[in-house]
């Protein structure tokens, strides 16, 4: 972008301020710290120059918004013609809560819905099983069977309103359960929108939430894959996330390699089931997220793009332009929350926020203040959706596409985090001898990745306990004074009246209709067939979530974790 002769004119001038301008100050008064790098422990300059993006090719690097690479945005005009999915995460007790929860915030301006589930229910357990005591409803929603699923949308439009479904290993039951309550209301299935987290291989690198051992689930999450290219086209059956591994403690140049290797092992596989990727790729998506360093995550987010659409056109041949538009949901950071001086972590969202927003996320979760004490209470929740709308409404940020782009730092700083990244998705191509999925898995069996970010998480917690990261109001700005708010409880009793409902529905359904699907669950699972069809005919005679998982525990085998030595 600049000439030879204009460059080294700029390295002068350059090194004039330096010799005149800033060391004099320098010596006079010093730096108010000896090094200065990000949340990622990214060495970062004191001032950036055209220098520092000498190789730039404004065509080849960047280009303009819904161009390829993609660098700048996946939309021409991006937030100018509507915002970003303002999709803020919900869910706990029984489904009539949940419910209630949901019509708050669509009637307080919230565009998409977003379903925490309880621990149970991501763990593929009835709320009746023994290993669900106490645990039913607290963290999330409770869901066992069809009739939950009922409740918990009722009096909403599903064919209007899209919904995300933040669960992993019971996924395609809870996927199931989703289609068989548009064909029950007479949705087409082609008219439901919406996500599924269904990210099984993250799971087993980061967030450790399992049933069934790595290769049957990735073959779950490519049945999901080739159900939805075929049956439900609105619907993303994976939403390939980044956002357990960095809260794992990873780096955010890891967290972004780790979750695109992710999804070019799950592209691999659905190649390999004979699926073409131009017919599933365009239903693929991406969560990350998004912490304190600003311009770092803006980085990386335009990072993903670029390598995303290089690396599939040209290790995977795709050639819709959808199928190499990296499309992505953004949470702010969970583990920068603090228990401490609560209403700080308002400001650290806004800032966390803000980096999505500039770095072109299409839709948006802020987490609220006080979840580093417990679930979400109403006034927090109102607080993080009315911090996105402010963004949008009155910062200007919404205004001008990619407004970094151009900014010798955030170029910069784009090319390391896009150079790192591909370095490590190359290394774990040739640990699967060329093909990114068996490097995963070889990754998975031999504790790579545990390694890397066990790594990583430490140095950060050292750096915290000397003083060289500042936490304000944890080793900084501390005080004695109790701030803890109002915080939401979930009763005890929540339990009681879930078990209630599913003794009840036992009670009502078909038990022979209940056995023959299981039956011709077993049968499905041990042909190898797309067990999704099936799965959708169970739900519908409200076999419940346990009931399936425990077939394909009993097919598949569980699944323990080892850590190996490399």
């Amino acid at each position: 972008m600049y000439d030879e002769e204009d460059l080294e004119s700029i390295r002068e001038a350059r090194d004039e301020w330096e010799d005149e301008t800033r060391d004099p100050l320098l010596d006079k008064y010093g730096e108010r710290k000896e090094r200065f790098a990000t949340v990622s422990n990214h060495e970062v300059d004191d001032l950036y120059t055209p220098d520092d993006v000498a190789d730039l090719d404004y065509e080849e690097d960047l280009g303009f918004p819904g161009e390829a690479p993609y660098t700048r945005g996946v939309y021409p005009t991006m937030y100018r013609g509507r915002t970003w999915t303002m999709r803020q995460f919900a869910g706990f007790g029984t489904a009539e809560e949940t419910n209630e929860r949901f019509h708050y915030l669509i009637d307080n301006g919230q565009m998409g819905l977003s379903t925490a589930f309880d621990m149970p229910s991501l763990m593929g357990k009835d709320s009746d099983d023994p290993l669900s005591d106490g645990e039913v409803g607290k963290e999330g929603v409770a869901v066992d069977t069809l009739r939950d699923m009922e409740i918990l949308f009722e009096g909403i439009d599903i064919g209007e309103v899209t919904t995300s479904f933040t669960i992993n290993p019971s996924a395609p039951v809870i996927y199931a359960m989703y289609v068989a309550l548009a064909d029950e209301r007479g949705v087409s299935r082609k008219q439901i929108g919406g996500t599924f987290q269904n990210d099984m291989l993250k799971e087993f690198i980061a967030q450790k939430e399992w049933v069934i051992p790595p290769e049957p689930s990735l073959k779950l999450v490519t049945d999901t894959v080739e159900f939805a290219a075929q049956e439900t086209p609105r619907i993303r059956p994976i939403s390939i996330s980044g956002y357990h591994i960095r809260e794992a403690g990873s780096t955010a140049v890891q967290e972004l390699a780790f979750t695109l290797a992710d999804g070019f092992a799950y592209v691999e596989d659905a190649i390999d089931r004979g699926l073409d990727v131009d017919d599933f790729a365009p239903q693929l998506s991406f969560f990350f997220n998004s912490h304190n360093s600003i311009f770092e995550e803006v980085a990386k987010f335009r990072a993903a793009r670029r390598i995303y659409y290089h690396v599939m056109s040209e290790w995977y041949g795709a050639e819709k332009d959808g199928s190499k538009q990296l499309k992505f949901h953004t949470q702010t950071a969970g583990q920068s929350l603090t228990a401490q001086q609560p209403l700080n972590n308002i400001v650290r969202v806004t800032i966390q926020a803000l980096a999505g927003v500039l770095g072109g996320t299409q839709s948006l979760h802020t987490n609220s203040f006080d979840e580093a004490l417990a679930l979400p209470s109403e006034e927090a929740v109102t607080v993080a959706l009315r911090t996105q709308q402010i963004i949008a409404e009155e910062s200007g940020a919404a205004d001008v596409m990619d407004p970094l782009g151009g900014s010798y730092f955030v170029e910069k700083l784009t090319d390391e985090v896009e150079a790192e990244a591909m370095a490590y998705i190359e290394e774990l191509k040739e640990l699967g001898d060329g093909s990114v999925r068996d490097g995963i898995l070889e990754g998975i069996d031999e504790g790579y990745f545990h390694r890397e970010i066990s790594e990583a998480s430490y140095e950060y917690q050292s750096r915290v306990e000397t003083g060289e990261e500042t936490v304000v109001g944890v080793n900084k700005y501390a005080t004695d004074e109790d701030t803890r708010p109002d915080l939401l409880h979930v009763a005890d009793e929540v339990q009681t009246r879930q078990l209630a409902r599913l003794e009840e529905v036992k009670a009502e359904r078909d038990d022979d209709a209940v056995e023959a699907a299981l039956d011709e669950l077993r049968e499905a699972t041990k042909n190898g067939e797309n067990v999704m069809p099936v799965l959708v005919d169970a739900v519908k005679q409200y076999v419940t979530m346990g009931e399936i998982m425990d077939v394909f525990a009993e097919e598949y085998g569980t699944y323990r974790e080892t850590i190996g030595v490399m």
